[in-house]
């Protein structure tokens, strides 16, 4: 884990106060009408419930009705577009039983045009398009079909949240609002990485992964595929990575607490990809117009490659295991910390650049994006300065530390990368002892980083932690798997990717990450991906002015229906209450709840009973009384429960006071 242009619609926001007397009565007439027709417009687009939200968004009349008689107009000698009218088919058939034909043209009267124009639009840029939706037809127009595809999108969220069904709908109508949108991205990179190491999840999942994250218009996959407890590809050249590295004892519990391997114990939890799966995952991402960026975590975070290859590491200790999730480090705050296995390659060992040149060959040859990531975080430098030969290397090739070794360490892979034709992208310790030419930089510990490589001109990835970290706590910590850190929603959507002091004009974009230490099944890894993933998904695609949080909240709580109809878990915690405790001039606790949720209402008891819609409502600090043993919270809308029941005992009140 890594630690610690305006619209018309926005416009009217900014019109200049005019006073209602100073202007004919037949004046303030026509201006209520125009307010009214304004306020309309706001309201119509905000019931659409885009996420990310379109650059604008211009409301029509009427409504198109998707049908069985639906064709799909796709110009000839346009492969790429045929696919995406296939896609299409495929997603809304199971609801509406519907499968839609697709012709050169058409004289139905319901038709959904995919147009690529002749003439780039410089607006629209690769990735933009345009939406233009009246009652017989609908049109996609962009530069390229990856616009054509995020159009797509659009189109789907605009269908009734029954679209996202597996089963047939029969008493839907299945109508699109009129529309004309205008869309395109802020950012060229918008990704989200999934660490498989921790936990291994199939291939048929990562795929279905895939095409959920497609239908937010991410399109970057960072697959973080070997660390300490698992090497996750196939490498033909190098058998045990896979033989070896892929598998550990399988253990239960809070990771980093668990029992290490018994003698004779067998390693049983684990698995990989085989080249062909991979081949197969970077295809079906193609489709959905996502690259699928390889992580290969070095000189740190080695163990499992080194449970294969011990030779590689300083201490060529042959007794090193896949790790279970044991403790193995000890941290000190301020990012220092110390290792009590040897978890480093050898940066002074040509063995070294040996293994790692038959990897990266076999990586460039199956993932045919421009980036490969080589890690580089957290490498712990205690074992190459208590070792004689690698203290002899450094002096014979005058560097001074271990930051200045892991520099000569990612330079040479730099150069092995660069020689399959690939670029290299590092977390930001890459920087540390001289960064290598033409790396880009992936910024997690905050946005220092990202500022530094900026200024550099090297390209950067804005991935922060805790704010862009999905395996952080996002509500109440009480109820969640324990996480050293808190990032709620509002913390995501808020947070600006672009600080101050940063050459805006080197940033790719961002990318949330997670780490799954403490996610071993697939629902868990949706229930931590979504809603951050929302927020991050309009951080990266949508202008920043027309971004705004409570909007953003009730558009996400219908992105919830969606996923109800879908089948797909996702956290509620923005419904659950946030707890905030303070001590009076007399030393007494007084609490204050709020949500980050609109409408909802809350309850509590502080009796020791269970609250619900007849219990106290809370409508200000509570002063907790004194003796009393527990504090009981829920969140009710409508008459009905919407978050979850949090009890905290009165020392763990006392342990959350604000100083």
């Amino acid at each position: 884990m890594k630690f610690p242009v305006k619209t018309p619609i926005q416009n009217y926001n900014q019109m200049p106060a005019i006073s209602l007397n100073s202007i004919s009565s037949w004046t303030k007439f026509l201006f209520l009408i125009g307010a009214t027709f304004l306020f309309c417009v706001e309201g119509t687009a905000q019931d659409n419930s885009l996420i990310p939200i379109p650059v604008s968004v211009n409301p029509g009349n009427g409504s198109f009705v998707l049908s069985a008689q639906t064709t799909i107009v796709v110009p000839s000698k346009q492969p790429e577009l045929q696919k995406i009218a296939a896609y299409l088919t495929e997603k809304v058939s199971p609801p509406t039983g519907f499968t839609l034909k697709t012709s050169e043209s058409s004289n139905s009267e319901s038709v959904i045009d995919f147009l690529l124009n002749s003439k780039p639009d410089p607006q629209l840029g690769t990735e933009g398009y345009t939406l233009v939706i009246n009652p017989v037809k609908v049109s996609i127009s962009a530069n390229s079909p990856s616009g054509i595809f995020y159009g797509v999108q659009t189109l789907l969220q605009l269908l009734p949240k029954e679209i996202e069904s597996k089963n047939l709908q029969s008493e839907v109508k299945w109508e699109v609002p009129a529309n004309s949108i205008l869309d395109y991205p802020r950012f060229p990179w918008r990704g989200i990485m999934l660490d498989v190491s921790r936990h291994f999840f199939s291939k048929d999942y990562v795929m279905e992964y895939i095409d959920q994250l497609a239908r937010y218009k991410f399109n970057r996959l960072h697959l973080h595929l070997t660390d300490d407890n698992g090497w996750r590809v196939e490498i033909k050249s190098l058998p045990k990575l896979t033989s070896v590295g892929a598998w550990r004892v399988p253990r239960t519990g809070t990771f980093g607490s668990n029992a290490v391997p018994k003698p004779g114990e067998k390693p049983s939890y684990g698995g990989f990809y085989t080249q062909d799966d991979i081949k197969e995952l970077v295809r079906f991402a193609k489709d959905r117009f996502i690259e699928i960026v390889p992580e290969i975590d070095v000189p740190g975070h080695s163990m499992a490659a080194l449970a294969s290859y011990p030779e590689l590491s300083v201490t060529k200790d042959t007794t090193t295991k896949v790790n279970p999730g044991t403790n193995f480090s000890t941290w000190f705050g301020n990012g220092k910390f110390e290792m009590h296995i040897d978890n480093t390659l050898n940066p002074t060992d040509e063995k070294v650049y040996q293994f790692l040149d038959k990897v990266f060959t076999e990586i460039a040859a199956i993932f045919p994006y421009e980036y490969i990531h080589m890690g580089g975080d957290e490498c712990y430098k205690g074992y190459w300065e208590r070792d004689p030969g690698v203290q002899a290397f450094m002096k014979k090739n005058k560097i001074k530390n271990g930051e200045e070794l892991q520099s000569y360490f990612v330079k040479r892979v730099a150069k092995i990368i660069s020689a399959k034709k690939k670029k290299m992208i590092g977390w930001d310790e890459i920087l540390e002892g001289g960064i290598a030419p033409g790396a880009a930089v992936m910024s997690w510990r905050g946005t220092k980083g990202g500022i530094e490589a900026s200024h550099l001109k090297h390209p950067v990835v804005m991935s922060p932690a805790p704010q862009y970290y999905l395996d952080m706590v996002q509500g109440e910590r009480s109820i969640e798997p324990p996480v050293y850190s808190t990032a709620r929603l509002k913390d995501t959507y808020l947070f600006n990717v672009l600080p101050e002091g940063i050459d805006s004009a080197f940033v790719m974009g961002g990318q949330g990450n997670l780490w799954t230490e403490q996610i071993p099944t697939e629902a868990h890894a949706e229930y931590m991906t979504y809603p951050r993933a929302f927020a991050i998904a309009e951080t990266m695609w949508s202008p920043n002015g027309r971004r705004q949080w409570d909007n953003f909240v009730m558009r996400v709580e219908d992105h919830f229906q969606r996923f109800d109809e879908r089948g797909i878990n996702y956290s509620p915690s923005i419904y659950d209450p946030i707890i905030e405790v303070k001590k009076d001039d007399n030393g007494k606790l007084t609490i204050e709840l709020t949500s980050e949720a609109q409408d909802v209402d809350i309850f509590y008891t502080v009796d020791n009973t269970i609250p619900n819609q007849y219990a106290p409502k809370y409508n200000g600090a509570i002063n907790f009384p004194e003796g009393a043993d527990m504090l009981r919270v829920i969140t009710y809308q409508n008459n009905k429960p919407l978050g979850r029941l949090i009890s905290l005992e009165t020392v763990d009140l006392e342990k959350r006071i604000v100083k």
